[in-house]
């Protein structure tokens, strides 16, 4: 399927053809309807579950598998193939789990993490505000101190799972005089006091999953979900995050990308004009060309990197940022391009390569912009090498 051998060991490639398996059986017949109708897509995440795939990157002591990064890109990169709405309620449930995984405290990760990596609970990560995106570091919803509890105010909005999310990170200022270091991360559980949801976005792409405003009014958390039991390492604990969550939205991207491939090569090879298929005529084949290169180009880069997180590289952010911007942006070309192929039929709801293209934009933007990911990588170049 691939022109590169990228040495994947066996568990993984029958790990791809598991998530291509249900992806073909199960999500593909539904793809348009869950898009048409925005609907969340609650019988495809119990085939998921049913499958283990929530249990990946989860210790085997907590219910996992004790799979690596590897493993979710892989996954997330074949559910991405078939519909990017359905890959993103399943990607954004380890965003959510992954600071729980990497700072929660021992009683923390026994409590939550068995439940997520079975299906039971969907995770969502709560950080985004109206004036706090790219910058983690301008959130404004508080925690304060009051006794054995922490009593939360605020808004965050544009969060993916947000209500239906059984369990949410949020970020919030527990000492707004420190600056990032007066941050911390707080498990705030669905049905608290309090926590309320509010708007339901309506969105260009990845209809299926849920992107909701989330209202915190006097919520009453006890210290005991405070993350990792120490308050000021919630900015921390989301850079980390981060790290490990930008080359599964990569993964994403490469696998929207491959699929519109497919499609477009599909079509060109059917397509006849002047009485030979499209797919004859070299400026196609150059258009295929290039964006088959880019995609292998773009899957080298995230397999690399999540090979490295795997591998407990501890520096792995410029090579996280770089992976995720250049697969988002190799997306957005190679759909386009998709739909430039299949000419006024690739504008028209009937197909469904115009879907891919309006599911590939967001990953350039959620889990930090593009702009922002060039930035961290030119810094980290700027650093090393300026003299």
């Amino acid at each position: 399927m691939f022109l590169v051998d990228y040495n994947l060991t066996e568990e993984q490639n029958m790990l791809r053809e598991l998530c291509r398996k249900v992806a073909e059986e199960k999500i593909r017949p539904k793809a348009k309807e869950l898009d048409d109708k925005e609907k969340f897509p609650e019988e495809m995440i119990k085939v998921l579950a049913q499958s283990d795939l929530f249990s990946l990157c989860v210790p085997e002591q907590y219910g996992g598998v004790g799979g690596g990064l590897m493993d979710l890109c892989i996954a997330a990169e074949e559910l991405s193939r078939v519909d990017g709405g359905v890959a993103a309620v399943y990607a954004a449930s380890f965003l959510g789990m992954f600071p729980i995984l990497l700072f929660g405290t021992e009683e923390q990760k026994k409590k939550y993490l068995p439940d997520i990596a079975v299906g039971k609970h969907l995770a969502a990560f709560a950080l985004t505000e109206p004036e706090a995106g790219s910058d983690a570091s301008a959130v404004k919803t508080t925690a304060k101190r009051d006794g054995d509890y922490y009593i939360l105010n605020g808004t965050k909005h544009f969060i993916t799972n947000g209500e239906d999310a059984g369990v949410c990170t949020v970020i919030a200022i527990t000492n707004k005089n420190k600056g990032p270091r007066g941050i911390s991360g707080f498990i705030v559980e669905k049905g608290t006091e309090g926590f309320t949801y509010g708007k339901k976005e309506e969105k260009m792409g990845i209809r299926a999953s849920s992107t909701n405003e989330l209202i915190f009014n006097d919520v009453k958390v006890h210290k005991d979900n405070l993350l990792g039991g120490r308050e000021g390492t919630g900015f921390i604990a989301t850079m980390k995050t981060f790290d490990q969550s930008r080359p599964g939205v990569a993964a994403q991207a490469l696998g929207i990308a491959q699929g519109a491939l497919e499609l477009a090569t599909a079509y060109a090879h059917q397509r006849v004009q002047f009485n030979k298929p499209i797919s004859s005529f070299q400026g196609i084949q150059w258009m295929i060309a290039d964006m088959g290169t880019k995609i292998e180009a773009a899957r080298s880069l995230v397999y690399n990197v999540a090979s490295m997180v795997d591998r407990g590289v501890k520096d792995v952010g410029a090579a996280s940022a770089a992976a995720k911007y250049f697969a988002s942006d190799v997306a957005m070309e190679v759909t386009t391009n998709a739909v430039q192929i299949y000419g006024g039929y690739g504008y028209m709801r009937d197909y469904p390569v115009e879907k891919f293209m309006r599911d590939a934009k967001i990953t350039q933007i959620y889990e930090g912009t593009n702009q922002i990911q060039r930035s961290i990588v030119a810094l980290s170049l700027i650093k090393k090498y300026a003299k």
